[in-house]
């Protein structure tokens, strides 16, 4: 926290937000700077979200994002289209940043947050149900066991729709990255609510499709799920 607290702290100081997100976004490089992107989250106003998005950049964009996420958590639904806009987009920085945005809008209020992932699981876009996943598929937002049930329900949903998806569209680059949030996901949600999560998981581990058979594969790989099943009675 005190990280962001520095940011945020340098942020309330500067009228131009953008060199300073220029010098410290941690771009080019493995890792952009979170913390950062949190400190804007929460001191960007609706209008500074908006310049942030509007630039182009990536980072920003990120950045701004985020913050749209905060508003909305706080009632305001006015840039809903462009969160499914940009959860669509080529580059998966701001894709990842879409989903951080439901996570925000859920830490406030959490019915909206997931109201939108519900609406999304259904998406014509295979990136837009994976912002879907990534957006509930967060430990601290499966406290709840409602919670939990529904965002079980909306991976029940979208991992329905990898099954259905004929299989010239398969290899498809937006439905590989859909998988690979459901090869994680899975996973986080039977963690938060294994008397429910399981039995839907084990109607997909008796599946002969190939990509639901990957999907259980990965999942089984995740030491979260390993230690649930290490909890279950044999057989």
């Amino acid at each position: 926290m005190s990280k962001i607290n520095d940011h945020r702290a340098a942020l309330r100081q500067r009228t131009e937000w953008i060199p300073y997100l220029a010098a410290n976004s941690g771009l080019p490089g493995p890792r952009g700077n979170l913390e950062l992107v949190a400190a804007c989250a929460e001191e960007a106003d609706v209008a500074r979200a908006e310049e942030l998005v509007a630039t182009g950049d990536e980072f920003a964009t990120v950045c701004g994002a985020v913050a749209l996420g905060r508003h909305l958590g706080n009632g305001d639904r006015s840039h809903v289209v462009l969160l499914h806009e940009l959860a669509g987009d080529e580059r998966w920085r701001v894709r990842e940043g879409v989903a951080m945005a439901l996570q925000r809008a859920s830490d406030d209020d959490p019915d909206i947050g997931f109201e939108l992932a519900e609406q999304w699981a259904g998406d014509a876009d295979p990136l837009v149900r994976r912002a879907a996943v990534a957006a509930v598929c967060e430990p601290r937002l499966l406290r709840d066991p409602v919670f939990a049930r529904r965002a079980l329900t909306i991976l029940d949903t979208i991992t329905a729709g990898v099954a259905a998806t004929a299989t010239t569209q398969r290899r498809d680059a937006s439905v590989r990255t859909l998988r690979q949030a459901l090869g994680y996901g899975w996973s986080v949600v039977i963690a938060a609510d294994p008397d429910d999560g399981l039995p839907v998981f084990g109607r997909l581990e008796a599946s002969t499709d190939p990509d639901l058979a990957w999907i259980v594969r990965e999942n089984h790989k995740k030491a979260r799920l390993q230690r649930v099943l290490a909890t279950r009675p044999a057989g």
